[in-house]
């Protein structure tokens, strides 16, 4: 839908998580019988859940016990872990710090340069552990770091930042060239962020073996504020899968999708897939857990960045652990434990037994889904926190 701003100034409608909803099928599916697999590159995974590569939510710990329940961790080879020979003081002091404080105490703590060999001590106790090593670099760092990853023995490589494009300008004479990067790389590289049509369709020719969608909805990140720049997940989404469905009917090649960002509750994560995704990106969802290194506080990967930092501290609070939050039994009425049971729940509702089936269910419009007939439990929320 295209709306008018002023008689020469027009805009596309686009919608949110919380602006739609999925409309159950005539035919349901048992959610036993529900597949959550998915897959990229050679690597298979049972459930469709990768936690995000910042600090607060990923170790080396977390990512090995998110491997064994079926998921995947991705470590940040840009963050405390690679900074620091014990990263449990930097941890704690981020935790510790005043709200006022918190940006300075970061960004004085990640100005200490990233070693290469704790880049190949973290993977390799990752590797060690019996878990895929999946690991993030930005495109500026790739160049350097993902030669030492590779040595390292690292299974999947993610590329990611803000908003990446396979065509970068500068009148600096500086560029990424992403399509070489990939050719460079032996594992497979997945690529991050975007949430268009057009800039989608050039990181699939580029060789990327999957694409992040989301700029900037993540419960840490500033950038929308700050920069004024993103689109809504729903619609990001849908336009990234409109792009690779396309890409696969022309070269025959499919390259998953991974939401990423302004998922919190297994409504989200459903609504997520319906919009064409294949698996999604957990951020201030998984730093609740108890294994989390981020000690009750979750951060963005930009949130440190020495001159215009684009995220925030938030606390979550430990609630569970990563096997509950993941596979249940839920603790709480609140959609935030038990992701994989909710998934499989509303997949059945939806009559999609894999994740592909998935992506053709149907959806409407609906605002006011979340609200309706809602009223007594929000006024109950609002005495039990006076």
């Amino acid at each position: 839908m295209t709306e008018f701003l002023s008689r020469t100034r027009t805009a596309r409608r686009t919608y949110g998580f919380d602006e739609i909803a999925l409309v159950p099928a005539s035919a349901t599916v048992d959610p036993l019988d529900v597949d959550l697999s998915w897959s990229v590159g050679p690597h298979q995974f049972v459930l469709p859940f990768i936690a995000s590569a910042m600090d607060s939510v990923v170790d080396p710990r977390v990512a090995v016990t998110l491997s064994h329940l079926g998921a995947l961790g991705v470590l940040n080879l840009e963050g405390l872990q690679t900074r620091y020979e014990d990263p449990e003081e930097p941890l704690e002091q981020i935790a510790a710090s005043a709200p006022e404080d918190v940006v300075r105490v970061m960004q004085r703590l990640y100005q200490q340069p990233v070693q290469d060999d704790l880049v190949a001590l973290r993977i390799k106790a990752i590797i060690d552990g019996g878990a895929i090593a999946a690991v993030s670099v930005t495109p500026a760092a790739a160049s350097r770091l993902l030669p030492v990853a590779e040595r390292a023995g690292a299974h999947l490589i993610v590329l990611q930042s803000t908003v990446v494009t396979a065509r970068h300008h500068s009148s600096r004479g500086r560029s990424v060239g992403i399509p070489d990067l990939i050719a460079q790389a032996e594992a497979p590289v997945m690529i991050g962020n975007c949430v268009g049509y057009d800039a989608a369709m050039a990181l699939m020719e580029a060789g990327a073996a999957g694409l992040f969608v989301g700029v900037g909805p993540g419960a840490a990140c500033t950038s929308r504020r700050v920069l004024g720049v993103g689109v809504p997940q729903a619609t990001a989404i849908a336009d990234v899968a409109a792009a690779r469905d396309e890409y696969h009917r022309r070269t025959g090649r499919y390259v998953p999708l991974v939401a990423d960002g302004g998922i919190a509750v297994g409504g989200d994560v459903a609504k997520a897939i319906a919009c064409g995704a294949d698996a999604v990106m957990l951020g201030s969802a998984l730093a609740r857990a108890e294994e989390a290194p981020g000690r009750g506080f979750h951060w963005g990967m930009a949130t440190p960045h020495a001159a215009l930092p684009r995220g925030t501290r938030v606390k979550v609070t430990r609630t569970g652990t990563l096997e509950q939050i993941l596979l249940g039994p839920a603790a709480t009425d609140d959609g935030s434990q038990n992701l994989a049971e909710a998934l499989r729940t509303a997949m059945g509702m939806c009559g999609a037994r894999t994740i592909a089936e998935m992506h053709g269910a149907e959806l409407i419009i609906a605002p006011t889904l979340a609200s309706e007939g809602k009223g007594l439990q929000f006024s109950q929320k609002v005495g039990q926190g006076r």
